[in-house]
């Protein structure tokens, strides 16, 4: 296992250059200036682009990135905070932490409460609580998040009162309710419908009828055998989607007013911010990176039987 991780952060380390490199190339192809303003001039926006280096050759300017990326410098806002280190705003200034708590808790809450629901309607196969389940998942992908949060936020903040209208930094349990039912309400109808079909794949195979002919209870039946066998596609689902939360989180955070990464995120690309729009990429791409790893040896963990190993043709 030790030699397939090594591989693995090798082609991680590659993926991001590659990444960063496209990241690169999009963000400059589109025309215009960050500097540029109803008040500035031609000379102003020669200057800024002399200070910042940004009337390079873009080959030299990508270089310049990722040299100093490799040195941990991920350089300095142009126009959101002016002078002020991209990695302090992402990092020190909690952007970056709040969006991962929301995103952490929105998942746990995915999976605490899809992969149950999942089980019930396979085991109660063709019964009305499967049929309901069956519905209320199917509405629950297809109701857009913004449409539930802006619901969450009239239903319970404004006409009830029972929940802070804005968020804000998320001082307090309550203030974390609504963002991250909003965020985790798709995800959790998904993982119980990928659940639902995993458990009826697994409940239809032969050793489960034998264990049941030998007089295996039903709890066993399902918590022993059939779901650790059912949860290989669900843990394939779950890794990106942890980077997909915190990334796809702008318009919970733009709702509800929370300062996150996502929302910032989406301010940076607005005012073409283009430190801030590298670094945050290759964070959220590390991300996504990490936790496709972190699958791969949580199949291991799952079932044992499981190789990981490329030498498969």
């Amino acid at each position: 296992m030790t030699g397939y991780i090594v591989k693995r952060i090798v082609v991680a380390f590659l993926t991001l250059l590659l990444i960063m490199c496209i990241t690169f190339l999009l963000m400059n192809a589109v025309p215009g200036s960050p500097f540029l303003t109803e008040k500035s001039t031609p000379e102003m926006i020669a200057r800024a682009n002399a200070k910042y280096g940004l009337d390079k050759p873009l080959y030299v300017q990508l270089f310049n990135y990722i040299k100093s990326y490799l040195q941990g410098d991920l350089g300095t806002s142009l126009k959101m905070q002016e002078g002020t280190s991209v990695s302090r705003i992402i990092f020190h200034q909690g952007k970056f932490t709040l969006s991962l708590k929301l995103g952490v808790y929105a998942l746990l809450l995915a999976v605490i409460i899809g992969i149950p629901l999942g089980c019930i309607a396979a085991y109660n196969r063709g019964k009305w609580i499967d049929g309901f389940l069956r519905v209320m998942t199917t509405v629950g992908v297809a109701v857009p998040t913004f449409v539930l949060a802006t619901l969450l936020l009239v239903t319970f903040a404004v006409k009830l009162q029972w929940l802070p209208t804005l968020s804000g930094s998320l001082p307090d349990a309550k203030s974390y309710v609504m963002p991250v039912i909003s965020l985790s309400f798709y995800y959790t109808c998904y993982v119980a419908k990928l659940t639902r079909t995993s458990m009826l794949d697994a409940i239809n195979q032969d050793y489960i009828r034998t264990a049941r002919a030998k007089g295996v209870k039903t709890r066993a039946l399902i918590l022993k055998h059939a779901l650790r066998n059912s949860l290989i596609p669900v843990i394939t689902y779950l890794g990106p989607v942890m980077a997909g939360i915190i990334t796809g989180s702008f318009v919970v955070e733009s709702t509800f007013s929370v300062p996150g990464l996502g929302k910032y995120y989406v301010q940076s690309v607005l005012n073409r911010d283009y430190p801030v729009i590298m670094a945050t990429t290759v964070v959220l791409s590390a991300l996504v990176i990490v936790m496709n790893l972190v699958v791969d040896i949580a199949y291991k963990i799952v079932d044992p039987r499981i190789t990981l190993t490329e030498k498969e043709d």
